[in-house]
Parts: C-alpha cells; structure tokens; sequence
C-alpha cells in the first residue's frame, strides 16, 4: 500500500486543524469509539494532542462522538477545519450526495482524506451497512470536482491487487514479491487499483 502519501498527507491535516471529524471511524485509532482498532496508526498518537478529533457514524452501537448521516451532517455550512473518511463511500446508498455534503460542511481551505476502493472484494456487514459501490479515479474526479485542489494515489499496483483478491492475499511475502513485480513492471501506478487514496483542499 502506498503508506507514504497516507502518512505524509494525514499528518498535514492534522497539524493544520483544530478540528477533524473521522467519518466512521476508519483512522482505526480509538478501540473505545469504533469497531475497527489497528497498532499500525499509532504514530499518529502525538497529531492528537493538540486537535478536536471526533467519530461521526450513522448509528450507535459503537459509541462514537456524533451520530449522522454522511449524505446529510449535523454541521452547518463551512464550519469543520477537516474530514478523514477511509472506506465509508462504498458502503453509502448515493455518495455522490455524500461527496456534496463532506463539501459543504468543511471550512473554505479546508481538508478532507479519502479512501476508496475499486477492485476488492465484497465486505458488507450485515446489520451494519452494505456494500454497494466501487470507484475509477475518473467517477473521483467527477465526485470531488467542487474542490480547488486534488490529489490521488493509487493503494497498490495492478500485481498486488490481483493478488489480494486471491487466496494468497493474506501472505505477506507474496504480498511483497507483487509488490516489487509491480516497480520492476511499471505497474505501480496501473489504473487497475484496489483503490485511491485522495486528498483534497476546499
């Protein structure tokens, strides 16, 4: 995965902020307000000191700081210095309604870090949310259009996305061996992506 843009990129939108809104939760920082936690962010634990750092999610069974609809946010206009939203989009009946809501609420040279995927797999959770949706950098760039600046990183290469939706995704080696067959190939930056990581400026 292409941790260099994910890292260089959150910790500008942190120090930059005073305020960040975690849209689901999927920074998988706190185990108390969402259900996902990972030790792999635990860098990011010194850019929380001095930041207003909230969870909004649709429903409350994980405890998260603010209960909302992405396609309709409890904030008023140009009012969040910036919006972390990692793999909520495909889950969400019209992101495109969703895309124009995360634009309207953020502060004018605000920020917002997304993730979302194209080819992966199904992963639903029932009772939860569905899965409904996948993303080229073309339906991104329409989306997030309204925004003044944009940058996209593809997750992985053609190679290492074609393995992690094999059986052998979950084998770290082969999971590095594609990777480097991606740099020796020049596939790296192949469209045929698992995902995008975006980080946009209102």
């Amino acid at each position: 995965m292409n941790k260099s843009f994910y890292k260089e990129n959150l910790r500008k939108l942190f120090t930059e902020s005073k305020e960040v809104i975690d849209i689901g939760g999927g920074l998988r920082i706190s185990n108390k307000k969402g259900n996902w936690f990972s030790d792999d962010n635990n860098w990011m634990s010194p850019l929380l000191k001095d930041v207003e750092y909230k969870i909004m999610d649709p429903v409350d069974t994980y405890h998260p700081d603010i209960i909302g609809d992405i396609h309709h946010m409890p904030f008023p206009d140009n009012s969040i210095d910036a919006i972390v939203c990692i793999s909520v989009l495909e889950h969400v009946e019209d992101p495109i309604r969703a895309a124009e809501d995360v634009f309207r609420v953020i502060k004018p040279g605000g920020f917002c870090f997304i993730y979302v995927p194209f080819l992966f797999y199904y992963h639903a959770e029932k009772g939860y949310y569905g899965d409904f949706w996948r993303f080229t950098e073309d339906s991104i760039r329409y989306m997030f259009k309204d925004f003044s600046d944009m940058k996209i990183k593809h997750a992985r290469g053609a190679i290492e996305t074609w393995i992690k939706l094999s059986p052998f995704g979950r084998v770290t080696l082969i999971m590095g061996l594609a990777r480097l067959l991606d740099r020796i190939t020049g596939k790296k930056s192949s469209k045929q992506t698992s995902g995008f990581y975006v980080m946009l400026t209102k």
